[in-house]
This record gives structure tokens, C-alpha cells and sequence, in this order.
């Protein structure tokens, strides 16, 4: 019994490794219209290390790409985030306000808007398992809009640096693929104290449209869906002068009188108690122009909406040489990256 789940299990995953995922040219039935280059794969003596099972999937007759690689992106996002648990302190020269809950904030349309550059090593562990690593830096701008108990606008624009892993399953029938991509980022804007965890997951479902007289030559078109979730715990500093655009400080005065009447006319006496230990000496600082007192602050920080739609799209040149793009489309969230990828195969086996 053992035996025959051992082997079933075995069939499973050979039938995956034969049908890899953004899978080049590598089925039965399309086989037929590229029937010398299938059988020039079959006599592939494949003594590369990786991927583990790899000399199996050219004997069958089947391609797989170069097991490693190193890819460039650029990536472009915009999204919508929500504001939860609003902390807020002051540090001035000659005196700290610490933390304090200020429950009474309420937010309009808050974005955030980033680039950045990474380099993603990978590597083909098996015909349908690719792990890989993430390393790069960028540019953030968070556009936070408090609408009560005062109409202000901060926007923060800070470098961030970015680290983290993945992983990714694939496998196809035919021309057909699909694939489910994984990644975990610690991202570190300078202003935070701590990096923030970002878990991204895609799906997606795709066509290879093979070159007649290049089988080795390929365009990938897909579709899919991509899931965004970060640490919700944000904490951190920042002088008012880098937090508040040029607009806030010319609105000084309609601020100041804004965020009085409010506690004249409108707060509760547990409100004032709140106030005058987070908001006020803020305001205060705002009507006084010292751009140089240091706000501390905490908050709950998420996506506005977890996921998004995407398309795109990838010209392989050959099994070293790949170049992609994608859009993030439909859903609160869009986004753009390309990306310049080579390939190659890595150590040979020993004897």
C-alpha cells in the first residue's frame, strides 16, 4: 500500500515536471508542429545539477528553462491605505509629549505611492518549484488626509530599502500554464523604526505562443490576480517640516483657527483631556512655525483593498535572454513593472 501511494505520488509529480508552468513549448500536443526539436531534446544528456529531475524532463521530450537566473525589475505602485489606532507625541527642546491615543481623528483618501529597483536571484529546484530571493531600494510617498477634528494634509516622501524571499509552483497542459507565486518582503522606510512585512501572492493563468522556425523562442500572455497585505503596526519620527507639504504651512492660520473652534464648540471634556496631550502642542508647534519639532506617532496601516487585477506579458529571445511586463489593473490598487531576465545552467554533476 505504502508502495503505490509512494508511486502515485511519484506519477503526480513527474506529470508536473513534464508540463512546466509558462510552459516554453513543452506538450504533447503541440509538440507535433516542432517534432525535430522535440527529439533533439530527448537525446539531451542532461548532467546539470539542477533542477532535480531535470534529465527526466528532456528524455520525455521536454524543455524546461535554464535553472538559474538573475532578474532586473522596475516596479511602479499606487494604492489606497487605511488609518487605524492613530497615536500621536511631540519632542520639542524642552519638552516630550509621549504617545497617546487620539481615537477622534478621522481620515478622507489616503494613497501611497512607491518605485523601486530589486534584483531577484532565483533558482529551479525542481521542474515546477522556483525559490528566489528579492534585494532592492526605492522611493515612497504617503499622502495622509485628516478631514476632523482639522482639514490638514501631510505628505511624507522617504527612501525605503527592501529584503525577502519566495517561492513559486507551476505547472501546464498544452500551451496553457498557471502559476502560484508567494513572497514575503521586510520593507524599511528610513523614518520607521522597524521594517515593515509585506506578503505578496499571485496567481495567474497564461498562453505560450511558440515561433515557428524558433521553438526555442516564445510569448507569454496572462492574466491573474495579485494579493497585498502588510504588517498592520507602523511606527515612528518625523520633523513637521518633512511631514507637512508647503500647502499646510500656508493654510497655517485657517488650521490653527480650524483646530480651536473645533475644541471650543465641539469636543467632549475626554476629547480636550486627549487633545491637549497630542494635538494641541502639535497645532501649537504649526501656528508657531517650528518646522524642527519632532512628531512621534503610531498607527494601524493596511492596503485598502487586498486585491488587484493584472495582465501581462513576456518576449523569451531564447532560454537565456527573457524580457517581461506587467499591469496592475481593475481594484483600487495599479501598478507597472518590467523586467530584464538571464538564465543559465549552472553547475555539472560530479562523475
Amino acid at each position: 500500500m505504502t508502495k503505490n501511494i509512494l508511486n502515485l505520488i511519484s506519477f503526480v509529480l513527474l506529470f508536473f515536471c513534464f508540463s512546466i508552468a509558462k510552459a516554453q513549448y513543452t506538450t504533447k500536443k503541440v509538440k507535433t508542429k516542432h517534432q525535430a526539436y522535440t527529439d533533439s531534446l530527448k537525446a539531451v544528456e542532461y548532467d546539470r545539477v539542477l533542477p532535480i529531475w531535470g534529465a527526466g524532463a528532456y528524455k520525455q521530450g521536454f524543455d524546461i528553462p535554464y535553472p538559474l537566473g538573475v532578474m532586473a525589475n522596475y516596479i511602479w505602485m499606487t494604492q489606497g491605505i487605511t488609518i487605524d489606532n492613530m497615536q500621536l507625541g511631540l519632542k520639542t527642546d524642552t519638552r516630550e509629549f509621549p504617545l497617546t491615543d487620539v481615537d477622534f481623528i478621522e481620515f478622507g483618501e489616503n494613497t501611497n505611492t512607491s518605485y523601486s529597483m530589486n534584483i531577484r536571484p532565483d533558482i529551479w529546484v525542481l521542474p515546477f518549484l522556483n525559490v528566489y530571493g528579492l534585494f532592492g531600494a526605492g522611493r515612497t510617498t504617503t499622502e495622509v488626509n485628516l478631514v476632523a477634528p482639522v482639514k490638514m494634509t501631510s505628505v511624507v516622501e522617504q527612501s525605503i530599502k527592501t529584503a525577502g524571499f519566495g517561492v513559486m509552483g507551476a505547472g501546464g497542459i498544452g500551451p496553457v500554464w498557471i502559476s502560484v507565486d508567494a513572497n514575503f518582503t521586510w520593507n524599511k522606510p528610513e523614518l520607521l523604526e522597524d521594517p515593515t512585512q509585506v506578503n505578496v501572492l499571485g496567481m495567474r493563468i497564461g498562453h505560450s505562443f511558440v515561433f515557428k522556425e524558433r521553438p526555442d523562442r516564445n510569448i507569454n500572455v496572462w492574466v491573474g490576480g495579485m494579493r497585498v497585505h502588510m504588517a498592520t503596526e507602523t511606527r515612528g519620527s518625523i520633523t513637521l517640516k518633512d511631514a507637512l507639504p508647503q500647502e499646510t504651512w500656508d493654510r497655517k492660520d485657517e488650521i490653527v483657527a480650524g483646530y480651536y473652534d473645533w475644541y471650543e464648540n465641539e469636543a467632549t471634556t475626554k476629547q480636550k483631556i486627549i487633545a491637549d496631550q497630542s494635538l494641541t502642542p502639535i497645532v501649537e508647534r504649526i501656528d508657531a512655525r517650528d518646522g524642527d519639532a519632532v512628531i512621534a506617532y503610531g498607527m494601524d496601516k493596511q492596503t485598502k483593498q487586498l486585491w488587484n487585477g493584472i495582465v501581462g506579458g513576456q518576449y523569451q529571445m531564447n532560454k537565456a535572454w527573457q524580457l517581461r511586463t506587467e499591469f496592475g489593473i481593475i481594484g483600487d490598487r495599479q501598478s507597472y513593472l518590467v523586467s530584464l531576465n538571464y538564465r543559465f545552467l549552472g553547475p555539472r554533476k560530479k562523475g
